[in-house]
């Protein structure tokens, strides 16, 4: 994936051609709320990086909007979309197919359109876990891992925490019956417990890594925790996936506490270099990616 393309044209379908003197690549990504995200800054550093011309634009969907917003992405003929909160799991009853494992996963969050075609991938579980194994524990196997949240996000990374063989995976959601059903239907993937969000302190004691995958903390309210840190245990691994802050407040609390902490850097960076990788077939330009988003972090 480090590598950097060189060529200047890419085969999308037949009879088609995008490259700097051709059609432009068009790429975006829906959400609400949207005007926080990073992936247009960064989607367009690829592009430049890789020769490659074309545009990643924010679309801000409600809810209630969203199959008009996918059927507007194949009228418009548009390469790829990335799909954030909370459209992750709605979005997949408007594509024609699924990827085997976001289908597992039961969310999506990159779209790839073949000509009007649209299939659905799930990038975040995978490029969270190479995020925290390069940037905090690089050997899972053996951990004991509380995750908040149970949403789309956090069903990718459930699914491929699992993959690494925990000694035990707890998913606390503010919905405990969500988090129930999440622990029965994977039960033959690992060792998954589910809990009310309330329960959470219950497990904190035995716990090696905390995650949120929530977005209590997430820029413009960056004074929220989903979390009483005073029960965090001092020198574990306390990981968020939001990135904008770069610490949010459970990061904050959790270092003062000596505890080692990840953010949702990295794995935003590599959701998207693999969501990249799907529109273009190059490799994507992961360090362009990653020094963009973090020059506009300090802006």
């Amino acid at each position: 994936m480090e590598k950097q393309a060189t060529h200047t044209e890419l085969k999308l379908h037949e009879g088609q051609e995008v490259g700097k003197d051709n059609l432009p690549l068009l790429l975006g990504v829906l959400g609400d709320p949207i005007v926080h995200s990073k992936s247009p800054i960064m989607h367009r550093a690829a592009l430049q990086s890789c020769g490659l011309t074309g545009a990643y634009l924010p679309f801000h969907v409600k809810p209630e909007r969203l199959g008009e917003a996918i059927g507007g992405i194949r009228a418009l003929g548009f390469r790829g979309i990335n799909v954030t909160v909370p459209h992750k799991l709605e979005v997949m009853n408007y594509l024609d197919h699924i990827d085997e494992g976001a289908k597992l996963i039961g969310a999506v969050n990159t779209i790839v359109n073949d000509g009007g075609i649209l299939t659905g991938y799930n990038t975040d579980g995978i490029g969270y876990v190479r995020s925290l194994k390069e940037e905090a524990v690089p050997d899972l196997r053996g951990k004991r891992i509380l995750v908040l949240g149970s949403g789309g996000a956090a069903r990718g990374i459930i699914h491929a925490l699992l993959q690494e063989q925990p000694e035990q995976v707890v998913v606390a959601n503010r919905t405990a019956a969500k988090a129930l059903e999440l622990a029965a239907e994977w039960a033959h993937l690992g060792h998954l417990i589910g809990c009310a969000m309330e329960e959470a302190n219950n497990f904190l004691e035995q716990c090696d890594i905390v995650i949120n995958t929530t977005t209590l903390g997430m820029y413009p309210h960056v004074d929220e925790c989903p979390l009483d840190v005073d029960a965090i245990p001092s020198g574990i691994v306390v990981s968020d996936l939001i990135y904008n802050p770069l610490k949010t407040k459970l990061l904050v609390q959790a270092e003062a506490r000596s505890c080692t902490v990840h953010g949702g850097l990295g794995m935003f960076v590599y959701q998207g270099a693999y969501a990249f990788e799907h529109w273009t077939g190059l490799p994507a330009p992961v360090e362009a990616m990653r020094a963009v988003v973090m020059e506009s972090m300090s802006q």
